[in-house]
């Protein structure tokens, strides 16, 4: 038997003004994105904002449904926006924030499984990682050099073929 061992490098902000200001800008976006959730079930506003390599930014907000889970997710609205928008054109970083009109706002969240999965296919699809830049309304802010860090054992279509 082998053992591997897989780590993560994470950098973790006291806050946004220690970010580039590149990062505090496409964080905010994504902060202010939150407002335009659709929300009423888990009153859990997320936001996102995508900065493609031409230097567009775009975001995308949450949207639930009373036939829940048929909501889907402010990570893929954003990547599904740029997509359509700008085909062909890599997103370079992704920033995703969230305000919970019923809980704390100070820490910072990470995609759930299904946006993991659909973050890693871009990075495959583009041949390029995306940054992702992950915080609450305030506090600590984590940057991760790549969404595949977070779903290291991903299913691909190298499977598939």
């Amino acid at each position: 038997m082998k053992k591997r061992e897989l780590t993560i490098s994470v950098d973790v902000y006291a806050d946004c003004h220690e970010l580039e200001t590149a990062d505090a800008q496409l964080l905010d976006l994504a902060r202010k994105a939150t407002v335009d959730a659709y929300a009423p079930y888990s009153r859990f506003r997320v936001g996102a904002a995508v900065r493609l390599a031409n230097g567009k930014m775009l975001t995308g907000t949450n949207q639930e449904n009373a036939s829940f889970p048929a909501g889907i997710c402010a990570e893929r609205v954003a990547l599904s926006a740029a997509s359509a928008l700008y085909p062909g054109i890599g997103v370079t970083d992704l920033a995703v924030s969230f305000f919970h009109e019923e809980g704390k706002n100070d820490r910072p969240i990470s995609p759930c499984g299904i946006c993991r999965q659909t973050l890693t296919e871009y990075e495959i699809r583009a041949g390029q990682p995306i940054r992702l830049i992950l915080g609450g309304s305030a506090g600590e802010i984590f940057v991760l050099t790549s969404a595949a860090d977070l779903l290291p054992f991903a299913f691909t279509s190298s499977e598939i073929k």
